[in-house]
């Protein structure tokens, strides 16, 4: 008895995966193998950069508070030092934020902290 084989399936398959990757350059959009390889380390890529994330956002909140700090004559780990003994629960973001778009509350923040 002849092998049957589900070509309707394996091509729904194949088509879903070139249909992800439209857009893509040269023969990564094209070609069966190819495209399947260049969309399973796109995942990879995507599950990773998911974490890397959020490293590089709070290592630019620091920068930017660091910035703020100094301008206030403080360093980064100084202010930061002093506002977990002063007991002041907030966040980077929030203070990295606050020192780019309302420079006059982060001032008043190091300025309590500070105790000028």
């Amino acid at each position: 008895m002849p092998r049957s084989v589900n070509h309707v399936a394996s091509r729904a398959k194949r088509k879903r995966i070139l249909k992800l990757t439209r857009g893509y350059f040269g023969a990564r959009k094209n070609v069966w193998t190819v495209a399947k390889n260049t969309w399973e380390k796109g995942l990879t890529y995507a599950y990773r950069d998911r974490r890397n994330k959020k490293r590089n956002f709070r290592a630019l909140w620091i920068q930017r508070i660091n910035a703020a700090a100094r301008l206030e004559g403080m360093s980064y780990s100084k202010l930061m030092g002093a506002l977990a003994k002063a007991g002041i629960e907030i966040n980077r973001k929030v203070l990295a934020d606050l020192a780019l778009n309302n420079p006059e509350a982060f001032k008043a923040i190091v300025a309590k902290v500070a105790g000028k």
